[in-house]
């Protein structure tokens, strides 16, 4: 028999609560993240985030979500496999998820050799996990997720970040917002686009720069390509375009090693 402080129910308030914060108006509705996965949840808590509700699942864990739940912090509630999975958004869940308040945008205070990442018109919740993967990776300070086409807090986002979303500061920004705090700590504006005559191994991507990157389909509209420094990553094959986290990690390592020898 399951013991009765295991939800087994789908239809309990937390099942129907979950299920529903999945949609982004009920997330921001309630200011509330679900972050799922022991990697994603240890590196919000990591951060500072303090969670509100721990939901878990023995039977599901994998090893190490073994490893990590008894140092998490937060009260626990227990679910059945069956109601897990039905509040989980992943194929193979590893029976830890929780709601930890959404974190109040975070502009970085930038060095003089400063990177940040713009992101315009990114729907896509994988590519966006993979860019705030590489902008964790190659030290840059911040990323702009601009407009409401994505939402960097959703659960897919969270999970194709594997929880970088946490470790690099974040902010969903207006354009006009986002404009006037580069143009306030001078920022070098470094538009990727096509066409652009420089090749971006031969642009000056030292001091203090802001990479902006839109969608594949789209690209930038004209007050962002016409930037300070637009570059352009070569293609030699059929291929039109780039995609775009692949041009975001090869721009992100070229300021690295910029800055590297310049020392």
């Amino acid at each position: 028999m399951t013991a009765p402080d295991v939800i087994t129910s789908l239809q309990n308030p937390h099942v129907k609560r979950l299920v529903r914060l999945r949609t982004r108006r009920e997330r921001e509705r309630e200011g509330v993240l679900l972050v799922e996965g022991a990697r994603e949840f240890s590196r919000a808590v990591g951060a500072g985030l303090i969670p509100a509700t721990l939901y878990t699942c023995e039977a599901l864990y994998s090893p190490e979500a073994c490893e990590v739940e008894p140092a998490l912090p937060g009260p626990r509630i227990r679910l059945s496999r069956e109601a897990f999975k039905k509040v989980s958004g992943r194929e193979n869940p590893d029976g830890l998820l929780a709601l930890l308040p959404t974190p109040a945008p975070r502009l970085p205070e930038p060095a003089e050799d400063a990177v940040v990442v713009v992101l315009h018109g990114l729907e896509k919740p994988g590519n966006i996990g993979a860019i705030l993967r590489t902008a964790d990776a190659a030290g840059a300070v911040g990323v702009f997720v601009l407009g409401r086409g994505a939402d960097p807090y959703s659960p897919n986002v969270i999970r194709a970040s594997q929880g970088s979303v946490f470790t690099v500061p974040v902010a969903a920004l207006s354009e006009e917002e986002a404009l006037t705090w580069l143009a306030e700590h001078a920022f070098t504006r470094v538009a990727c686009t096509p066409d652009a005559p420089h090749v971006y191994w031969d642009a000056p991507l030292t001091g203090r720069v802001a990479l902006i990157l839109g969608a594949e389909h789209a690209g930038l509209p004209p007050e962002w390509r016409e930037a300070e420094l637009p570059v352009r990553v070569p293609m030699h094959g059929a291929a039109d375009s780039l995609n775009v986290a692949t041009a975001a990690a090869l721009v992100l390592y070229e300021c690295l090693r910029q800055r590297r020898t310049s020392r």
